[in-house]
């Protein structure tokens, strides 16, 4: 994988329906280089869904541009696929055909397709509910079945937008070591959203903080993996967490109680 992603004097400009206009994003550069993890921080509303919807191609830029190598993105692309915040397994699919949708849609040969399929399946532990329905699966499964779609369509860029935020704290953390372990295989270059800076410590190689729309950091976290509990209470970690916070303008008793 070669695919570099630059974030060049990246502006998104909306009108409210009050007619104000909204400053979504605000004169964003920066560049990822392939299979680095970077998580994109920030509080609600403050534009990090709109960088990736950007990216994704789902939201045109006001100005400036985003580029994968040297093409500007103009719409949606195979060579990034995207796992939303909402639920969006097929239910009337079966989970192998939920997995093998977009090869499908990409018209790969069957024998192929059941290949790609069955190892990504495997890969996220759910070669044994291949003929299962979604609604047989509880929440965190469902996750999974969005990861294994994700994989298995070989996009260089994979595009999380807070997946993960309403499961509990152990499937969350979970799913955690899931992605983690996907990641290290093949080496993709992942942009996670997420308002939770302990779900960011725990995945990110880089942190790009957005506040009012504006790239107000860009921290990398060079904390050793896997990131448990004694490394995360480690001074440099608890450094990076107290950045962020006063970045944020929160209070270290706010971020507990969220």
């Amino acid at each position: 994988m070669s695919t570099v992603v630059n974030f060049e004097n990246l502006w998104c400009v909306f009108e409210h329906r009050s007619g104000q206009l909204v400053h979504a994003l605000e004169d964003v550069n920066f560049r990822v280089d392939p299979g680095e993890f970077v998580c994109v921080v920030g509080r609600s509303g403050h534009g990090k869904t709109t960088l990736l919807r950007v990216l994704a191609g789902l939201q045109p830029p006001t100005a400036g541009a985003v580029k994968l190598g040297e093409t500007a993105v103009s719409g949606p692309g195979s060579d990034r696929a995207m796992v939303f915040q909402q639920d969006t397994v097929f239910p009337w699919l079966h989970v192998k055909e939920n997995v093998e949708f977009g090869l499908r849609a990409n018209k790969l040969p069957e024998d192929e397709r059941n290949e790609i399929t069955d190892y990504w399946l495997q890969a996220v532990g759910l070669e044994e509910f291949a003929d299962s329905w979604p609604r047989e699966l509880s929440g965190g499964m469902r996750k999974r079945v969005a990861l294994a779609s994700a994989m298995a369509v070989g996009s260089d860029v994979v595009l999380m937008d807070e997946p993960f935020g309403s499961l509990d704290y152990f499937t969350r953390r979970n799913l955690h070591e899931v992605l983690l372990n996907l990641w290290f295989e093949t080496k993709k270059t992942i942009f996670f959203v997420t308002h939770d800076i302990e779900e960011a410590l725990i995945l990110a190689d880089r942190v790009i903080l957005l506040a009012e729309g504006k790239l107000v950091d860009d921290i990398a976290v060079t904390l050793p993996r896997p990131r448990n509990e004694d490394v995360r209470a480690t001074p440099e970690a608890v450094g990076i967490f107290k950045l962020i916070l006063a970045h944020l303008g929160i209070t270290e008793e706010e971020a507990t109680q969220a």
